[in-house]
């Protein structure tokens, strides 16, 4: 593979054409991909790429550039090259023990605020950079959100979020699935972004995923393992009438509408993502059935 190469005192109008160029075979995003590099490593807005296209980078960052492209070149996410990611308008520190939080991702969030009065209790399993929760947090200022994850450095990485944004409503722990939760504790709201890729995927081997933590992408049984898992247990920490709302593949909406309604959700449906495809799945827990 050519390594991308920029002369020294190249200019910044330069140095994103060169970039550009270096980047279009490697990515469907090439032009913003190397304007945010671009930026990150002058650490100036996107605004000052275009009024200032003439001034010339220092020899440090000619040197910085070019090693942040060759990244992107073997397929690298931005987001771990830069180490943050913007989600619900919230900038989230990400690193490579962490899924990259995804703008489909944004539905799940939508859907949940529709179903959650503020200043109720709100579980995300799976958070991972803790991004569900704390839009859920930001949002609902009077609710106690709880994020869990097993792997520790995603607690901490959620934790470090947490507290650079200022978001106080929202506290994180280590805890596999339920594990860790007060089986005396219930919520009116549970989510998750659980992983769901069938382990056979091939797109597994394609793109961004490839960098990404295994553990936060597969489940056995088709995808479905933790889908079922987490529907199962839900039933035990959810208030009466409370809701599970959980994001899956793209194929996988009506095996998950019938998880739930095997289990006994009522309401249960599908909802579409911003592509139109089957994107979430949510049913409501009600121990009270209709004799009509």
């Amino acid at each position: 593979m050519q390594h991308f190469a920029l002369s020294a005192n190249s200019t910044v109008e330069l140095a994103l054409e060169s970039a550009t160029q270096a980047l279009l075979e490697h990515s469907e995003s090439a032009k913003l991909d190397a304007q945010v590099l671009l930026c990150f490593v002058l650490q100036k807005p996107h605004s000052y790429l275009f009024t200032w296209p003439e001034k010339s980078l220092t020899n440090q960052q000619v040197s910085q550039y070019k090693s942040l492209v060759n990244r992107r070149t073997h397929g690298e996410p931005i987001a771990y090259i830069v180490g943050t990611r913007e989600f619900w308008s919230l900038e989230l520190d990400v690193s490579p023990s962490t899924l990259i939080p995804r703008p489909d991702t944004e539905r799940l969030v939508e859907l949940a605020l529709d179903k959650t009065t503020d200043g109720q209790a709100i579980l995300d399993l799976g958070t991972g950079t803790g991004a569900i929760a704390l839009a859920l947090a930001s949002e609902c200022p009077q609710s106690s959100v709880t994020g869990v994850d097993f792997q520790q450095p995603a607690v901490l990485i959620a934790k470090q979020n947490a507290r650079r944004l200022g978001i106080k409503n929202a506290e994180f722990k280590l805890s596999d699935w339920f594990s860790a939760v007060d089986n005396d504790t219930q919520f009116s709201t549970i989510v998750s972004n659980p992983p769901y890729i069938d382990p056979a995927d091939p797109h597994l081997s394609e793109g961004d995923v490839r960098f990404e933590p295994v553990t936060a992408l597969v489940a056995t049984n088709e995808g479905l393992s933790d889908l079922q898992h987490i529907a199962t247990q839900a039933r035990g920490y959810l208030t009466e009438q409370g809701w599970l709302l959980m994001e899956h593949g793209y194929d996988q909406g009506e095996k998950v509408r019938e998880i739930l309604n095997d289990l006994g959700y009522t309401q249960v449906r599908t909802e579409l993502d911003y592509g139109g495809r089957d994107r979430v799945t949510l049913g409501q827990w009600t121990t009270v059935h209709s004799t009509d």
